[in-house]
Formats: C-alpha cells, structure tokens, sequence
C-alpha cells in the first residue's frame, strides 16, 4: 500500500500531518509495541532532518508497505525536485566562520547532506550529474556509492553500505562508528538510501517488521 502524500516544509510545516500519517499507517498494519514505536521513531528522525536542510525546501513525504515471506517492508519516503543552486549554496557556506557545512555531524547530518547535496542544481543551471554527487558524497564520509550502467536512476548512497565498509576496521573508523551507535536511525533503520535522479531527489528509510 501507499499513503497519502504529505508535503513538509523546512519551517515544520507538515510535521504534525506527517506524524498524523505515520500513526494512520501503524493503524492499517495493526503495528504495535516495538515495531509501531520504530515506525514513529524514524518518522520523527525523518522530520526533524527536513528542518536543516535548506531554506524554502518543500517535499514529498509518503509511506509504502509490501508484504513479503520474511514480513512486513515499511519505507518511509521523502522525494523532492531538484531547486538548490550549487553557487549560491557555496557562497552561504563561505560566510560562516568555520567554512563548512556545520549540518554533516552525525550519521543523521550525513544523510541530511547526502540528500542536500543530491537536490542541488550546477551553477550553469544544469543538473549536478552523478559523479560530482558521488565526489561530495565522498568528502563527507559516504565509503561507497552504488552506480551502475543504467545511469542516474540507480545512483544512490547507501547507510548500509556505508556501515559495510567501515565493518573491517572500527578501530581506525572509531569515530564514524561512535556516530552510528549514537544514532537513532542507525540503530532501527535496515537502511537508508539517497537515491539520485535526473530531476528529483529521493530518500528512502527501509524497515523489515519480521514475522513472528
């Protein structure tokens, strides 16, 4: 099944009918205890990341559901069209006094930027093609990116990939893993992935309710 769609502001508008709809969702699936509280947890994660992202942003905010042999598939969705200006993004960053984007601490500010990032215009007005996406994916910590021959529609980061790569040595990546385990999202999500498109951005939180 599929929600209604929400649309959610960066000033919260929406937050109380996105809250509204994640409940409606619990509701139909007859979710409860541990598995209805996960689904309002990366609801409110999801919202509270809409917040920073940019000025004037305004998305799409859905739920899906598909039955499979292991459970339940819950995905929570923020879609949005490409808008922000890469030039005027970088001029707004060279004015604080630290000369960077202070949003990316955190797993949850990553995937805050991951999204950012990917809903980004080039200056020449033309859109910020995949590799460049992947270039600044990189530089904020995401270790791999999925691309394959298909082009934009299959460019995405992925947590779980990235929770992947830093698993053969936590030693040297203690700090990335002290953001995961410090991470509501980290913890109940199975994953989350910034899909990158030819005109739109999409962010998908993945969530197996298994059988019991």
């Amino acid at each position: 099944m599929k929600s209604d769609v929400i649309q959610i502001y960066s000033d919260l508008r929406g937050k109380e009918e996105a809250i509204a709809s994640a409940e409606k969702f619990i509701r139909y699936h007859r979710l409860d205890g541990k598995n209805a509280m996960h689904i309002r947890l990366l609801t409110e994660e999801l919202v509270s990341m809409v917040h920073g992202i940019m000025d004037d942003f305004m998305g799409n905010l859905w739920f899906e559901s598909e039955s499979a042999e292991d459970g339940l598939h819950c995905r929570i969705c923020l879609s949005t069209k490409k808008s922000a200006n890469e030039q005027q993004d970088k001029q707004l960053l060279s004015v604080s006094t630290s000369r960077k984007n202070e949003n990316a601490k955190g797993i949850l500010g990553k995937i805050r930027e991951s999204f950012r990032i990917s809903a980004q215009n080039a200056a020449d007005g033309t859109y910020i093609n995949e590799f460049s996406a992947m270039n600044n994916w990189f530089e904020m910590g995401a270790h791999r990116c999925e691309i394959t021959d298909t082009g934009l529609e299959e460019a995405y980061w992925s947590l779980r990939s990235y929770r992947n790569q830093l698993e053969p040595d936590r030693t040297k990546a203690k700090e990335e893993w002290d953001e995961l385990e410090k991470s509501i999202i980290a913890k109940v999500a199975d994953d989350v992935k910034v899909w990158l498109k030819s005109d739109t951005t999409e962010l998908v939180v993945d969530k197996l309710i298994r059988n019991v």
